[in-house]
């Protein structure tokens, strides 16, 4: 009987120090390295795509995240993983396409099919999506890159209104929010850089085949293929993990994900808390351990984000960083693990709060950084779309 290599904590925050770009030794180069090795940046807040650049490549500007975004476009954003909106590494983009998007943008035309039947605009309503969707490709293609308001006065269908719940509660949303997310997650529309500052909220849409070329029909991996090639790359950067964290992270079912760590041959190891874990076969070597390190990641970091079972790094702060529906806040970090969270002031300066003992030495480092951050912000206060306790408190 064999017996699992055991892979402790200290060898997982190694792991995470180099392989997610925060060690001191291992910083990235630009924006797309940082991104290719996350498979992507975070991107549901505008704000974050930056923050994360910030926290992993040296001397980074505003500029030179503007550049990767919307100039050289070595990043992407796309909706992908979740139904979630990622700057995706342009070199992944096709194997994210083929292994998560497709099936999110089948699944939101399903849906926004019942609920136009169901809201009485058609009887038809697959026949009514697919209209709409050729009309809003079609208006992207004369306009060139149009906000969604532009968008919803140039196609009519798109002013088609969705009511949820009942009562006082009822909430009404325009077709168009739901329209884009298919556009986006079936690779046919993007966002391009917004009208406002680099943290505005609003994008304007442009045609992803006028954007890139990153997405190329005669290339495309088939969906199962391409779930391999995504699980062995995630498993890369954030391995060792277990079934359940792959699954939640990719949206997958169980099928899909047994198959795909069944496809990459991922070994199985033991975790410090006895769980079973996985690896790739060939990177069972311990991480060479890291220097002492802290950083500020933002709200929905990829870091703090990148995994189910969080207790490891996480521990017992769970309560006061993370909203109700597990998004993750502004965090702070030492040597792989969170030690507190920060949040900036009504006067934009960044301010932490440690919630446990870390020493003076930590301390002061953390305190360098946030005022780093701070002078790195210049005065521009970006607000989480998911505030958490601790943000809101820290915010004043």
């Amino acid at each position: 009987m064999t017996t699992a290599l055991r892979v402790g904590n200290a060898d997982r925050r190694a792991r995470l120090a180099r392989r997610h770009h925060l060690a001191a030794d291992a910083r990235a180069e630009d924006v797309g390295t940082a991104a290719h090795a996350l498979v992507g940046l975070h991107s549901t807040d505008p704000a974050s795509v930056y923050l994360s650049a910030w926290a992993r490549v040296d001397g980074i500007t505003h500029a030179d995240i503007d550049r990767a975004l919307y100039d050289d476009r070595t990043v992407v954003k796309h909706m992908a993983m979740r139904r979630t909106v990622w700057a995706v590494a342009t070199d992944l983009l096709m194997v994210v396409q083929a292994a998560a998007s497709d099936d999110i943008a089948t699944a939101q035309r399903r849906g926004l099919a019942r609920e136009i039947v169901k809201a009485g605009i058609s009887r038809d309503g697959e026949r009514w999506v697919s209209q709409a969707e050729t009309a809003t490709v079609e208006a992207l293609a004369e306009a060139g890159p149009t906000s969604g308001r532009d968008l919803s006065r140039r196609v009519p269908a798109l002013q088609a209104k969705l009511t949820y719940g009942s009562g006082d509660k009822a909430q009404t949303v325009g077709v168009a929010t739901r329209m884009m997310t298919i556009l986006s997650a079936s690779g046919q529309a993007t966002r391009a850089r917004a009208g406002g500052a680099w943290n505005d909220r609003q994008p304007r849409w442009v045609l992803m085949r006028d954007w890139s070329q990153a997405l190329d029909a005669d290339r495309r991996p088939s969906a199962t293929e391409a779930r391999g090639t995504l699980a062995r790359h995630w498993l890369g950067a954030f391995g060792p993990a277990t079934h359940d964290d792959l699954k939640w992270w990719t949206g997958w079912t169980v099928t899909q994900t047994k198959a795909a760590l069944r496809d990459i041959g991922a070994v199985e190891v033991t975790l410090a808390d006895d769980r079973q874990g996985l690896l790739l076969a060939a990177d069972l070597e311990p991480e060479d351990p890291v220097a002492p390190w802290v950083a500020l990641l933002p709200a929905l970091d990829p870091t703090t984000m990148g995994w189910k079972g969080r207790d490891w790094y996480l521990g017992a702060h769970r309560a006061l960083l993370f909203d109700r529906y597990g998004n993750a806040g502004p965090t702070v970090w030492s040597d792989g693990r969170v030690i507190g969270g920060w949040a900036q002031h009504r006067d934009a300066r960044v301010v932490v709060r440690l919630l446990e003992d870390v020493g003076s030495d930590v301390a002061a480092q953390v305190d360098t950084e946030a005022s780093r951050l701070t002078q790195w912000l210049g005065g521009v206060r970006v607000l989480p779309s998911f505030p958490t306790p601790l943000q809101r408190e820290l915010a004043g």
